[in-house]
């Protein structure tokens, strides 16, 4: 195999790869060309949408920011046509995080693009944001303070090498600031400092020990508001092109004599950036003076990067995914040796049944964290795990991955008819599988399961095992009843379970 194509699990082959990032202002192309352990960016595309323009005062999309949004995403996937799913992440931020319509709004953007959509968390896109970034500089022993202003959010990163230790996320961002402080593109003083305060008051979340000026060493800042705040402290004679505290003052003062953005004509300002300079310029002249920056220099890398970075880990088997799920087991304090038994029946029962292997990841996790709910309480603990799941900050995973895994988790223990959630026909086989695991491993000791075989044709789903060891274990012959009872409750499952 040439030494420039990597594998994934699922033994195909990825020259390239694609991260798409559906950001609130600007939605991002970027195909990265792989060599060894190396990314080589080829194509970028990006088209201001300004999805978080569209939303309404009831946190709806409005029509005509989702038509802009799916054009593009049409676009994007004719650019992408023919590659493989593995191989391209799409991920949503800020924008599709609030807006209520959104899950439709997603249903009709996956088929405009042809491949799935993650929506992730403030602190993930802050994690993906700083993989980008740091890729993008030199190497530096010193930590650096990464700030990010968005459409819709405000990202704010602390991290040593390749390495964030500190994310937050906070709610203000370029589009959401003007459309609120300088409706139709109206600047004067009275609005400008009212969006200051606004952005004070949200910085100050992060100001202090961890973020404050004693917390690094540089200050870097990426996207499309510092690109703009960078040109235009560069073109203007105020820095050799860093964002410098005194060419924000000098651009603020400037904003406010003109006092109309379309009217704005500086050297450095482009045309699609003009409509929410106002916005972005006093979040960053807040966060400059509330964690002591004087000077920022202006990162190539962002975002769109990180996802490309963080895909060629996966494929690498390096997935930030699985490191994650070892720190939670570490950190709830989890029983290794049962996990691992359920995982591994679990999975053989999955594989038993045809299923793809590539599509089995969801469940490995979900078994190595099915008893994290103990530390909460041992009554109902598969509860409280899936609560741990779908709420916790997860570096890796999407929202649609952790409440797949909740899910799965809550189901794994009590009455199917109870579980309050509606799983999709796919995840009933992962729950069989899980909920069969959990059963033969009662005794949490190895060597006592015996050689048995999951089959599902036609929605009939036969488990077979050695009638003589089931005879002499009464117990597990009793839960075995239980548990074709319960999937006889739950019709809309598509599963009857039978013994053999």
């Amino acid at each position: 195999m040439p030494a420039h194509v990597i594998r994934s699990p699922g033994m195909q082959t990825y020259p390239t790869l694609a991260a798409i990032d559906l950001g609130s202002n600007s939605f991002h192309l970027q195909v990265g060309r792989v060599e060894g352990e190396q990314l080589f960016y080829l194509d970028a595309i990006k088209e201001s949408v300004r999805l978080a323009g569209g939303l309404t005062a009831n946190k709806r999309l409005d029509g005509a920011s989702q038509r802009r949004a799916l054009n593009c995403l049409a676009r994007f996937g004719e650019r992408l046509q023919g590659m493989p799913a593995g191989a391209v992440r799409a991920v949503g931020t800020s924008a599709l995080r609030v807006a209520k319509n959104a899950p439709e709004f997603l249903e009709k953007a996956r088929a405009a693009l042809g491949f799935e959509i993650e929506i992730v968390a403030g602190r993930e896109e802050a994690r993906l944001i700083y993989l980008g970034v740091s890729h993008s500089l030199p190497l530096n022993p010193e930590p650096r303070l990464v700030v990010d202003i968005g459409g819709g959010s405000t990202e704010c990163i602390i991290g040593t090498g390749y390495e964030p230790q500190d994310r937050e996320s906070l709610r203000m961002g370029c589009v959401v600031f003007s459309n609120r402080f300088f409706a139709k593109g109206l600047i004067d003083k009275t609005a400008m400092k009212a969006a200051e305060i606004a952005a004070r008051i949200e910085t100050r979340i992060v100001a202090g020990p961890v973020f404050g000026r004693g917390a690094w060493a540089e200050a870097v800042g990426s996207s499309g508001t510092a690109r703009a705040l960078g040109d235009i402290c560069r073109m203007n004679g105020h820095s050799d092109g860093a964002i410098t505290l005194e060419g924000l003052r000098w651009l603020r003062e400037r904003l406010i004599k003109v006092g109309d953005a379309a009217l704005l004509d500086l050297p450095g300002l482009k045309a699609d950036r003009r409509p929410v300079i106002a916005g972005g310029l006093a979040i960053m002249l807040s966060i400059f003076e509330e964690l002591g920056v004087t000077r920022m220099t202006v990162a190539q890398g962002a975002m769109r990067e990180g996802i490309l970075w963080d895909l060629l880990g996966r494929v690498h088997d390096r997935d930030m995914r699985d490191v994650t799920v070892s720190l939670f087991q570490r950190r709830y304090q989890v029983d290794l040796a049962q996990a691992r038994r359920v995982e591994e029946l679990a999975l053989e029962l999955f594989r038993g049944i045809g299923t793809r292997p590539e599509t089995a990841s969801r469940l490995a996790w979900a078994a190595r964290l099915h008893e994290i709910g103990i530390s909460i309480a041992h009554s109902g603990f598969h509860k409280h795990g899936a609560y741990i799941l779908e709420n916790a900050d997860m570096p890796g995973f999407s929202r649609r991955d952790q409440a797949h895994m909740a899910m799965l988790v809550r189901a794994s223990r009590g009455g199917l008819d109870k579980l309050g959630v509606t799983p999709t026909p796919n995840a009933w086989t992962r729950i069989l599988c899980l909920r069969l695991a959990l059963l033969f491993n009662m005794s949490r000791s190895d060597g006592v399961v015996p050689a048995i075989s999951l089959t599902c044709v036609g929605g009939i789903c036969r488990l077979s095992l050695n009638a003589v060891w089931l005879k002499d274990n009464s117990l597990t012959r009793a839960a075995l009843d239980d548990e074709v009872r319960e999937w006889g409750k739950v019709p809309q499952a598509g599963i009857r379970l039978e013994l053999a």
